[in-house]
């Protein structure tokens, strides 16, 4: 005969002994079962502890502002998981708050139990409630209840029950590890979106749920326009700024079950289901409108900010959704190049253009000019046009400069392309004055570093403008009309070299204009290293100083300087008659933009 028990003189030590071995047995079967995830672990521990332990109500709850009941095991079909009560009504708070167990053999005899809801209306009578340590989180207990009463649990019972609690905290805590990391891979950790991982997995669950409820959703692709300026002028740590609130005033703007995510840099990507394109339009310059009306608030003062957006539809005959993601980045593109700060659809975009379609376009001399003027700010007269070159595709579509620049430089076309061009503005400035136009008008045309690098190019385009000059049957002094911009497209090696390029267009009488004046350092370089007539003012700075006051102040010290150098100054991007005003108050000459006149297409003659 084993001696017994002290706490338990009825059950030998060796058969606790026993049981407790056979108990811990099961239990390590069970936590490395293959197959389970860890709620499926965590309910199956509850429902084998209340068959060791004979007990009715197994729950593992949660405390917070409320008690919710997370896991539970219920024979009597009483409290069911997700339960949520009042913290104080809680069979088990003294145990939160004490953090310490607590067992009880009959809550009857319970002067703090005996009126609770669960021993008069469930008839629970024995309690056990022991604290669950998650990590340092103390907000967890797990409770054992059942009706039949009898002595305080074993010393081996309470052994289990610990080993239990003790599992139960590693799995919450393990899993609320693999929970957090995964979130973090998931989630871009300045703005709290998901990234675009997270967003490229979305993407397929929402591909998956339109084969099973047949309803599409919209996707817009949104960049913030002219950010990397703002990021430039005011420092990294403001442009986090910008983007934390405005992906909060996005997050705001949506409708539920909508959702953005940060595609990278200043892009965000939209879902929003149930939308075709034009309602999805619709959002989006809500949203727009929105960004306009409400400028940033930051630490350093109040921005203002516009976006671009691209937008199309995902529907039950679509299939994949790499190809809508080329769709909204193509009319995205547009967007922005047809003046920024507005939302184009997809299937009003054209096909980007590739190498192939660029030279044959050349080929077969479908290069054509569009042309938009220059007023005086002073007297609101026409003084001047820029040449826009553009593309004829071969079913009649004009497409815009900025989807093939990029392109026709990488590939060393340029030259050729600014060789037709520039022939067509000779041919254009001809015919004004054979129409009895003014030889002060100016023909402003871009011509790109690779053009003036060619020797024959230049000759060609010298000997075609004196033999225009010749024939045009005015007798023009030394400024000829044309003036010849440069821009910071391409990065210049050698100033001298460019000066050397120019001078012969500069002998000619020809003049030269700073293209996007303000945007960056080389332009500051031209203008110190060549006789420039005409500074063109970054449209970027213009759009903006109405809300800015430093800009505001850039453009009138810009002005300033310009007017004693003797350098006349062009503003672009001039949207409204009110910011004209103001440029003309400055003492800026002349202006260009929408306000005045879009650019028109050239038919040729």
């Amino acid at each position: 005969m084993q001696p017994a028990n002290e706490s338990n003189p009825h059950v030998p030590i060796a058969q606790q002994g026993d049981t407790h071995v056979a108990r811990l047995n099961a239990l390590w079967k069970l936590s490395v079962q293959h197959g389970l995830s860890d709620p499926e672990r965590i309910r199956a521990m509850l429902a084998m502890a209340a068959e060791v332990l004979d007990m009715d109500l197994v729950v593992l709850g949660e405390f917070g502002e409320r008690y919710t009941a997370r896991y539970v095991s219920d024979r009597l079909g009483v409290f069911p998981e997700g339960t949520v009560l009042m913290v104080e009504s809680v069979l088990c708070h003294p145990v939160h708050l004490a953090r310490a167990a607590s067992h009880v053999a009959d809550l009857r005899e319970h002067p703090q139990y005996a009126n609770h809801a669960l021993v008069n209306k469930l008839g629970l009578r024995t309690y056990s409630g022991l604290p669950v340590s998650v990590g340092d989180d103390a907000r967890w207990v797990l409770a054992f209840l059942r009706q039949r009463c009898e002595s305080p649990p074993q010393e081996v019972d309470i052994a289990y029950m610990e080993l239990i609690a003790d599992w139960l905290g590693n799995t919450l805590h393990q899993s609320a590890q693999k929970s957090l990391l995964q979130r973090i891979a998931l989630t871009d950790l300045l703005t709290d979106l998901p990234n675009r991982r997270a967003a490229e997995e979305r993407l397929q669950t929402e591909k998956a749920r339109i084969s099973r409820d047949g309803q599409g959703f919209a996707l817009a692709l949104v960049d913030l326009d002219h950010f990397k300026m703002v990021n430039d002028r005011y420092g990294h740590a403001v442009g986090d700024e910008i983007l934390k609130a405005v992906a909060r005033r996005f997050e705001s703007g949506l409708r539920e079950g909508d959702w953005v995510a940060r595609w990278g840099g200043e892009e965000f990507l939209f879902v929003l289901h149930g939308s075709a394109e034009e309602e999805a339009t619709r959002i989006m310059e809500r949203l727009a409108a929105q960004f306009r009306e409400a400028p940033v608030q930051t630490s350093i003062g109040d921005i203002s900010l516009r976006f671009s957006a691209g937008v199309a539809s995902f529907g039950s005959r679509d299939t994949e959704t790499l190809p809508m993601l080329e769709k909204i980045d193509q009319a995205l593109y547009q967007a922005k190049a047809e003046g920024r700060d507005q939302v184009r659809m997809a299937a009003l975009t054209p096909m980007p253009w590739n190498s192939s379609l660029l030279r044959k376009a050349l080929m077969e001399n479908r290069i054509r000019q569009a042309s938009q003027v220059i007023v005086d700010l002073q007297s609101g007269q026409t003084i001047a046009d820029e040449a826009l070159v553009r593309i004829e595709a071969v079913d009649g579509e004009i497409v815009e400069a900025n989807e093939f620049v990029d392109m026709a430089e990488g590939l060393g076309l340029m030259a050729e392309i600014d060789r037709q061009v520039i022939r067509s503005v000779m041919q254009r400035c001809v015919m004004r004055m054979e129409q009895g136009g003014s030889p002060d008008f100016a023909h402003f045309v871009n011509v790109s570093p690779q053009f003036l690098a060619r020797r024959d190019l230049v000759e060609e385009m010298l000997d075609n403008a004196m033999s225009f000059c010749q024939s045009c049957g005015v007798v023009l002094g030394p400024v000829k009309p044309v003036v010849l911009e440069l821009t910071e497209r391409q990065r210049i090696v050698s100033l001298d070299k460019l000066r050397a390029d120019l001078q012969p267009f500069i002998d000619f009488g020809f003049r030269l204009a700073l293209d996007d004046f303000g945007s960056g350092y080389s332009s500051y370089l031209y203008l110190a290293h060549l006789p420039v007539s005409f500074l063109k003012i970054e449209g970027w700075l213009v759009s903006h100083m109405r809300q800015d006051r430093k800009v505001a102040g850039i453009v009138e010290s810009l002005a300033n300087f310009a007017r004693k150098e003797g350098v006349r100054t062009v503003a672009e991007h001039v949207e409204d008659a009110e910011t004209a005003r103001i440029l003309a108050d400055m003492g800026v000459d002349y202006g260009q933009g929408w306000h005045f006149g879009r650019p028109q297409l050239v038919r040729s003659t």
